[in-house]
């Protein structure tokens, strides 16, 4: 029995396509490798800014200075849509639209009201000194003379959302906010947090109560 010829066409055909597939490899730098997929993180995103929002937490001087965070640790979400240093009020609005796309409303509206009037008291207090008599618990040096950390003229709070802290019992109100420190030194897009438990009084009566900070 005789094999059958194979035709020409086809030998130079095969020919050329183990050429091309050699130079191929050939052309390949040594030890390249296709990039591995990337893993998605596994780390569930937390509603506590100074975790997913944070890393400001300095020690204040004299007085205690609010805990604060660059506006560059913050979510992508809210960093992507933040104003750029020193744009004023006219950017407030931004940012807190920022904040309220990156933590969705998740507490009862009157909730959200009482924390963030608490949030925005103590937060005022503790950076300019004012009102910190109505806190003793959370400000326990209140009775002493302090310099303030930040100027009462120059402080303001661009924006503030209060939602929940991993449990129907906790909160967390998060605020940015500029203010004028006791050097002449004026920044914005500063963020603070203060956490709150929720209580309930013998007559059943519910309210925030705001946490020393550790």
């Amino acid at each position: 029995m005789t094999a059958t010829p194979r035709s020409p066409r086809l030998l130079l055909l095969s020919t050329a396509l183990l050429a091309v597939a050699g130079i191929a490899l050939l052309g390949m730098p040594h030890g390249q490798q296709p990039p591995a997929p990337a893993t998605s993180p596994t780390a569930q995103a937390t509603a506590d800014p100074s975790s997913a929002l944070s890393a400001l937490g300095r020690k204040p001087a004299v007085a205690t200075a609010p805990s604060t965070t660059p506006a560059g640790s913050t979510p992508s979400v809210v960093e992507s849509a933040l104003p750029p240093h020193g744009e004023g009020v006219a950017g407030d609005r931004a940012i807190q639209r920022s904040l309220e796309a990156a933590w969705p409303a998740d507490l009862p509206a009157p909730d959200e009201r009482e924390l963030l009037t608490a949030g925005r008291a103590l937060l005022r207090a503790d950076a300019t000194g004012v009102g910190r008599g109505q806190w003793p618990t959370v400000f326990p040096d209140s009775g002493q003379e302090l310099a303030p950390a930040f100027a009462t003229a120059r402080f303001r709070i661009q924006a503030a959302i209060a939602r929940r802290d991993g449990s129907p019992t906790k909160a967390v109100v998060h605020l940015v906010w500029a203010g004028m420190d006791r050097g002449g030194t004026f920044t914005d897009l500063r963020i603070t947090d203060w956490h709150f438990t929720r209580t309930t009084a013998t007559k059943g009566a519910v309210s925030w109560t705001p946490q020393p900070r550790t």
